[in-house]
């Protein structure tokens, strides 16, 4: 699973590495300690324009879907099993139109070794972005004002797969990993055939997650108050 992840480069830096055509408004900037219901700036291609137009946008960590009483239900449903998304109602139709990518410099996952928990940041060896594949929904707020802009709420959730590798000895799901051509793929609002485009990101993401590091940090990351660059430095480095 996936239950805390980092963003460590501005939003400027995302726009020119995803080539992104247009810019949401006040987008979060760095946060080593993202947790359910921090806002983030994801990724989607909005299909009200011809071709579609790349957005970044923020969004609350958790995935509210529209036919939801309040915003709770999100944080139960930060993450998504890839496997099995049709069969869930609150993924299936924001896989059939509202796929997205959540840029991150890396996560952190507990590895429980004989009854303890230690955290690792796992990341990029080469300090790149990693992109995770995503779902997102519009939950509208029908107790504020048309007017309001606070009326539309955006909301998203990550998939995961089964871990491979060094990775499983961690944890035994991680993020759904994707490479750029695949991220394309996934983010195009008009394919057909969603399914076959996400079990070929499921097929490749262990080469993916081949390019990946990890290390112990301190458990202070276990607090989502605590934040900071430290948080991401090796746990030996004390």
């Amino acid at each position: 699973m996936c239950g805390r992840f980092v963003v460590a480069k501005a939003a400027s830096d995302l726009v020119a590495f995803l080539d992104v055509d247009t810019e949401g408004d006040d987008l979060p900037g760095e946060n080593y300690n993202i947790a359910p219901t921090d806002r983030v700036a994801i990724v989607l291609d909005s299909a009200k324009t011809d071709p579609p137009t790349r957005r970044l946008e923020p969004a609350r960590w958790g995935l509210v879907p529209g036919w939801a009483k309040d915003p709770s239900i999100g944080s139960k449903s930060f993450n998504a099993r890839a496997e099995d998304l049709e069969a869930k109602p609150m993924f299936r139709k924001a896989l059939e139109k509202r796929r997205a990518v959540v840029p991150a410099s890396g996560y952190y996952e507990w590895k429980t070794l004989e009854g303890t928990k230690t955290p690792h940041f796992i990341h990029p060896a080469d300090g790149s972005t990693l992109l995770m594949a995503g779902l997102y929904e519009w939950w509208k707020n029908a107790a504020l004002a048309d007017d309001d802009p606070a009326r539309w709420m955006l909301s998203f959730t990550i998939l995961t797969r089964d871990s491979i590798g060094r990775l499983g000895s961690i944890h035994d799901r991680m993020p759904l990993f994707m490479d750029e051509a695949h991220a394309e793929a996934w983010l195009d609002p008009t394919t057909d055939n969603v399914r076959d485009v996400l079990d070929a990101a499921i097929d490749a993401a262990p080469e993916v997650a081949e390019t990946l590091d990890d290390y112990e940090v301190s458990k202070a990351v276990g607090n989502a108050r605590n934040n900071g660059p430290e948080l991401i430095e090796p746990a030996d480095a004390d």
